[in-house]
């Protein structure tokens, strides 16, 4: 989307960008780009009844406070005259073909001039004539600024109480388990941050992931982040609001653990494998009775379906890691770069086959003590003590060889580099 040419409804507004001059608001044209401190963002889908009072909310701040910015809403095709309203409320309005929350506010960051963008619903929810403290951590230095609705009250009826008991604390803290990241309401919607620090993190999330996508990668990027106390009030529509509890708060934990192959994968990859390889190596010496419990070659069975399962996870999470590298979408640390280039082609084969020879050993002394017994019947519990350990064996050395091949194709080490650690 070009930036200097947002369509003829922006072209029409004489109030696009205001500061504190004594005769009021400067129009537009009246200050260069590089003169814009901020923008005062609102992604916009019918919201007839409430834009014009966010947009009026918005430039009597930027007025009172005598910053330089402009009043921007982002719609995304609205059917009720918002556009309109919002135009004569004295916004500069950006035509966003992109469906979704994140589509919107996607095309309103490339549009808007200020140095700091300062974004919410345009439902009157939240107050934009009480920006002081998003301001001032931007003025700070800090790279995102977002608002604590916990911390600042939620008014009655604001919030569902299924979004305010279980699903904005649970994804919260599911966030900053993954991620460490220091925020402890992720998905408030208004926030402030520096427009090009944000630029540069890709954003690319459409939907209301979106807001996720945001905390996530700045965290990753170590970016400086802050939060204010933030007030949320019942917004001001009769309709219902375009978020959909289910699936929305799917989409925001799906995006979660795809970013973090660490708790979907590696974790429950290590647990599985460990606890298999574990009971593996102590039944095959004979059954454990405890307390009247038996535990004993059916047992070991499940255990080798543990380790196997395991170590696909192990491999997952290393493919996945050296995808996100290569795509860009998770850190290349040094450290990680490092791990790439002990991980070749060449070891993982030597591995791979040492870890399926001695698979293959034990099945040939499965073999051997079959032949003494010349092809005869044998006792099954003995003999599946090493069948089990050997198909577990040769499973896991072929699943190692044939990774290292897929590891190769993606040449994890040709990823983005940061250089932090």
């Amino acid at each position: 989307m070009d930036r200097n040419d947002d369509g003829p409804l922006d072209q029409r507004s004489e109030h696009s960008m205001v500061g504190l001059p004594a005769n009021g608001p400067l129009p537009s044209s009246a200050l260069p780009h590089s003169d814009c401190e901020l923008t005062v963002l609102m992604p916009c889908l019918n919201e007839a009844e409430t834009v014009a009072v966010c947009v009026g909310k918005a430039i009597s701040y930027l007025g009172r406070s005598g910053i330089a910015g402009e009043v921007v809403v982002a719609d995304n095709g609205s059917t009720d005259g918002s556009q309109k309203l919002a135009q004569d409320a004295g916004a500069r309005v950006v035509l966003v073909p992109v469906k979704g929350y994140g589509g919107a506010l996607l095309g309103g960051i490339e549009a808007a001039r200020g140095r700091f963008v300062i974004m919410a619903d345009a439902d009157d929810s939240y107050d934009f004539s009480r920006l002081e403290g998003f301001v001032s951590r931007l003025r700070a230095g800090d790279d995102l600024v977002m608002g604590n609705r916990f911390a600042g009250g939620i008014a009655p009826g604001a919030m569902p109480p299924l979004h305010r008991v279980l699903g904005n604390p649970v994804l919260s803290f599911i966030g900053r388990l993954f991620f460490h990241a220091k925020v402890r309401d992720f998905h408030c919607g208004l926030r402030g941050f520096n427009r090009a620090s944000i630029q540069r993190l890709g954003l690319a999330s459409p939907g209301m992931e979106f807001a996720s996508e945001m905390v996530v990668k700045a965290t990753l990027a170590g970016l400086s982040i802050s939060e204010v106390p933030t007030t949320l009030s019942p917004d001001g529509r009769s309709r219902p609001p375009h978020l959909r509890s289910w699936r929305d708060g799917w989409r925001h934990l799906r995006f979660l653990l795809m970013m973090c192959p660490r708790w979907l994968f590696l974790y429950p990859g290590l647990f599985l494998f460990v606890v298999g390889l574990v009971v593996q190596s102590v039944i095959v010496r004979g059954p454990i009775v405890g307390a009247g419990v038996g535990f004993d070659i059916h047992t070991m069975l499940f255990a080798a379906g543990s380790t196997i399962l395991g170590l696909q996870l192990l491999i997952f999470s290393v493919l996945a890691r050296a995808i996100g590298c290569v795509k860009g979408v998770l850190p290349l640390t040094s450290a990680i770069r490092a791990l790439w280039e002990r991980l070749t082609l060449e070891r993982g084969i030597v591995l791979g086959s040492i870890v399926m020879l001695s698979g293959l050993a034990l099945a040939v002394r499965s073999v051997d003590i079959w032949l003494q017994a010349h092809l005869g019947a044998l006792d099954p519990t003995a003999m599946m003590r090493l069948a089990i350990p050997a198909v577990t064996l040769i499973i896991g050395g072929a699943e190692i060889v044939f990774a290292s091949f897929v590891l190769g194709f993606i040449e994890p080490s040709k990823g983005r580099l940061d250089i932090r650690t």
